[in-house]
């Protein structure tokens, strides 16, 4: 059996913390953990000049449209019956489910660049900068007018490009003082050698 030992020392600051900007990336990238959508789980977090998040959201159906009923399908004989006339985007979610009273002159920290739709909405807001994460869709027609707008309207964006590939959260980290020290192991292996 292999345990998990944690050694820290509690007398100077951590140095492994996360950057604001990674902080506020990976808090996008959690919120869309709950988007029910198979192919693209999107998320976004809406940042005010101090530092304090006042949105999030994923994508999903709107409020009512129960997303087992409506559908999830990328391709389908009538476009009714395809995701694209429903869901609404992380970024629209995250303006509209805000908790102050506008997002002017804030950041938003998304997933996947915003489509076409997405940015007349940060626009409108007041939203003056976008993070983002992927650009996969580039070459998209709707992507190209976004950035357009963007440009237009003196809206900043740029690639977030992460340190790190993965943040763990850890939901047993929490009681890390429980877990044996190296002072601990170092006694046990005594003690087990003793046994032998």
């Amino acid at each position: 059996m292999v345990k998990t030992f944690f050694h820290r020392d509690i007398n100077k600051k951590r140095e492994d913390f996360l950057s604001w900007t990674e902080y506020f990336m990976a808090t996008a990238f959690l919120a869309a953990k709950r988007s029910k959508d198979p192919c693209s789980q999107v998320g976004a977090c809406i940042v005010n000049e101090d530092k304090k998040i006042v949105g999030v959201g994923y994508n999903g159906m709107p409020t009512g449209c129960s997303d087992d009923q409506f559908p999830w399908s990328k391709t389908a004989e009538s476009e009714l019956d395809t995701k694209y006339f429903y869901v609404c985007h992380a970024e629209m979610n995250a303006i509209v489910n805000r908790n102050s009273a506008d997002v002017k002159n804030c950041t938003i920290y998304v997933a996947l660049f915003p489509c076409n739709e997405c940015a007349k909405i940060i626009i409108q807001s007041g939203i003056r900068e976008v993070v983002y994460m992927s650009d996969k869709h580039a070459e998209k027609a709707a992507t190209e007018a976004a950035k357009r707008m963007f440009d237009a309207a003196g809206i900043k964006y740029w690639q977030y490009i992460p340190q790190n590939s993965k943040i763990v959260i850890d939901f047993t980290e929490i009681n890390w003082s429980k877990q044996p020290t190296d002072v601990h192991l170092h006694e046990n292996i005594i003690k087990e050698m003793e046994n032998l």
